[in-house]
């Protein structure tokens, strides 16, 4: 039976990309959703995002019972997770764009601004490397699309799976355990992307 995939809407992410991106990558049950018990019952969850942090965890956390859904699947009982872009940060403890916003606080940092660098512009566009340290079966070594003007900063290096650099490294990909975060678009990097879906949907962590 194929996995139940849960792509939860909360008025903040690019869904239809992200679901016609999942469906390429194999995917035959993705159910875009703003219930709660649709993610408790999922086998796969996938939180996109799309703007502001505060905008993105207040959104998220408006919707009766879903925090505390994902908290239940993913954290207690280990669903596998994919956080993309917006929704990979809101894993941090806080956000400080707009002051200070606390996030789902799974995996520990902060998200802050991308420091201008001599002769690069934020926000961060367009391809770049995505360089893996260490060795996951979701997210390889290659080259992704990214669009953001916050990066997560990582409490604890080992949290890191994947960088990037503009102006110095930056945060590409954070993971532990079940959890895994993105800050590039899959369903924006072609060929890439998708094979990193893939992965995603035979991870068995």
């Amino acid at each position: 039976m194929a996995d139940r995939i849960a792509l939860i809407d909360y008025g903040a992410g690019n869904l239809q990309s992200v679901r016609n991106a999942l469906a390429a990558a194999g995917a035959t049950d993705v159910a875009v959703t703003a219930d709660p018990d649709s993610v408790a019952k999922a086998d796969r969850v996938v939180l996109p995002g799309v703007g502001a942090f505060a905008h993105c965890m207040g959104a998220l956390s408006a919707i009766d019972g879903m925090v505390a859904a994902l908290e239940q699947r993913v954290h207690r009982e280990g669903a596998p997770f994919l956080g993309i872009c917006v929704g990979m940060q809101l894993l941090a403890d806080e956000g400080v764009e707009h002051g200070s916003t606390q996030g789902l606080g799974w995996i520990g940092g902060t998200v802050r601004a991308i420091e201008p660098a001599p002769m690069l512009k934020v926000p961060h566009m367009g391809w770049n490397d995505v360089v893996v340290s260490g060795d996951h079966p979701v997210v390889q070594s290659g080259e992704a699309y990214f669009l953001h003007s916050y990066h997560f900063d990582a409490t604890g290096p080992a949290d890191v799976l994947a960088t990037t650099d503009h102006g110095g490294p930056i945060t590409a990909a954070v993971a532990r355990g079940n959890i895994l975060g993105v800050q590039f678009h899959p369903e924006k990097s072609q060929s890439y992307g998708i094979a990193t879906l893939q992965h995603f949907l035979e991870w068995a962590p």
